[in-house]
């Protein structure tokens, strides 16, 4: 039982990261630098001068992925291992779903950084001083909910109704629009949607 609640742990915590590097990162060799060393466009430059440099919206969403990743580990690493045995949680009046619940929380962190790289890098770019003040806050938000551990699923309502809206406010940010949702909900590229709409 321990190993398959370390696994599914596991994968609760990082296999959307994981999901996101395979498909969005993993295939360009600059991504992958930039998510390890989080240095500036101008310094990817000069590491490979014949590569394009990436846009700053793409070093955004990347820096804040690799970022969320670390800060996933290093709060996660220690209970995963303890998931192992040996001992047993809940024994003490704790939750039983502690690793479940610890698990889901890592997987918010890690998803809001991803969204908070993407408004701070925007807010910076755009001198735009509250955006930054609301990254900041939001931030010190979640924090202050893993303080409410009693209540292990008040503060997952709260922390997942944050992700909701901080990943709204990302995407618009980086250029989305409802026009762009619905061509990617329904599988069609901008030209084919126009034939769709001329053709009626």
């Amino acid at each position: 039982m321990t190993a398959a609640v370390f696994f599914g742990c596991a994968f609760v915590a990082f296999g959307p990261a994981l999901a996101l590097y395979i498909f969005t990162i993993a295939t360009e060799p600059l991504r992958i630098i930039f998510l390890i060393i989080g240095k500036s466009s101008e310094g990817l430059k000069s590491i490979n001068p014949g590569e394009k440099a990436p846009s700053m919206r793409l070093l955004a969403y990347v820096s804040g992925l690799g970022f969320g990743i670390m800060s996933g580990v290093f709060s996660f690493v220690n209970t995963l291992s303890d998931s192992l045995g040996p001992g047993t949680v809940g024994i003490h009046g704790d939750p039983p779903q502690f690793f479940l619940n610890s698990a889901f929380m890592t997987l918010v962190i890690i998803l809001l950084h991803m969204f908070w790289g993407i408004v701070f890098f925007d807010g910076c770019e755009k001198k735009k001083w509250y955006t930054l003040l609301a990254v900041l806050l939001t931030h010190l938000l979640v924090s202050a909910l893993t303080f409410i551990s009693p209540y292990s699923g008040l503060n997952l309502v709260l922390a997942y109704t944050i992700l909701v809206l901080t990943g709204i406010w990302a995407f618009f940010v980086s250029g989305g629009s409802c026009r762009s949702l619905k061509l990617c909900l329904l599988c069609q590229d901008k030209d084919s949607l126009l034939f769709n709409q001329r053709s009626r």
